[in-house]
Parts: C-alpha cells; sequence; structure tokens
C-alpha cells in the first residue's frame, strides 16, 4: 500500500504547480556525481543570506560547464569529449556527462559562478521582495 498522498483531492484545486513538482521529486535520480556541498552564507555589507553550491568536477573545462538558472531551479551540466586518439592500458578516469538539478522553495538568483582547482561554486542570492500589495475590491450583492 503506497502512503503518497493523493494529490488528485477535490480540495486541492489550482495546486497543480505542487502536484508537478512532487511528481517530478518522485522521479527524480540522484546518483550523487559529482558530489557536492550546499552553504549558507551569511554577512557581508549587507547581512543578505547567501548560498553556495559548490560541485567537485576536475576534469572540465569552463567551456564544457553550463550553469542555468530560472528563479525557482538551478540546472548544472557537464559535457566531456572522449578523445578516440588515445591508447589506454588502464582506464580508470571516464569522460563523463552529468546534469545536476537544485530546486528552491523561494526565488533564488545566480550571483557568480566561478571555477577554481577543479571545484565549481555558484553563489545565490534571494532577491528581495516586493513590497506590491494588491488592493482587492469588494463587491456587494443582495
Amino acid at each position: 500500500m503506497s502512503r503518497a498522498p493523493n494529490l488528485k483531492s477535490p480540495f486541492l484545486l489550482a495546486f497543480d504547480e505542487i502536484e508537478r513538482a512532487a511528481e517530478r521529486a518522485a522521479k527524480a535520480v540522484s546518483n550523487g556525481y559529482p558530489p557536492c556541498n550546499i552553504e549558507r552564507i551569511v554577512g557581508g555589507e549587507t547581512d543578505e543570506v547567501r548560498l553556495r553550491i559548490t560541485l567537485a568536477v576536475a576534469g572540465f573545462a569552463a567551456d564544457q560547464l553550463e550553469v542555468a538558472a530560472d528563479p525557482n531551479e538551478l540546472t548544472i551540466r557537464g559535457r566531456q569529449k572522449d578523445e578516440r586518439a588515445r591508447t589506454y592500458l588502464h582506464r580508470g578516469i571516464a569522460a563523463r556527462q552529468f546534469q545536476r538539478v537544485f530546486r528552491f522553495a523561494e526565488a533564488m538568483e545566480v550571483a557568480e559562478a566561478s571555477l577554481q582547482d577543479g571545484l565549481l561554486s555558484v553563489e545565490l542570492i534571494r532577491p528581495e521582495p516586493r513590497g506590491h500589495v494588491k488592493r482587492v475590491a469588494i463587491n456587494v450583492r443582495d
């Protein structure tokens, strides 16, 4: 018997995005490659909270890596080409492709990405919330 919640309930109208996110999470298979760290960085001049995601990408050059971001998702891809001209006696380091996807509950923006000593660091900041309050008119019906 499955313990998954029933997201088809009539009481969850207009929660299609939550349903899609739950389905994506259920289908996502993380093989843990490349290994990563996720840090919370507090401080600096503005006391804003930042996140730093660091991936161990030894063997990848900057032009073989791609960082793509939208407000709720960060995707990092690496593509290496297999060099056919080499003859290996032993091959322990394979040319490997990867894709890591990080999803956020709140909107985040990429502040910077840097590659140093085989570590790709991506710093994220939370944008200032827009203080826009919309007034809703109340219609009176008799």
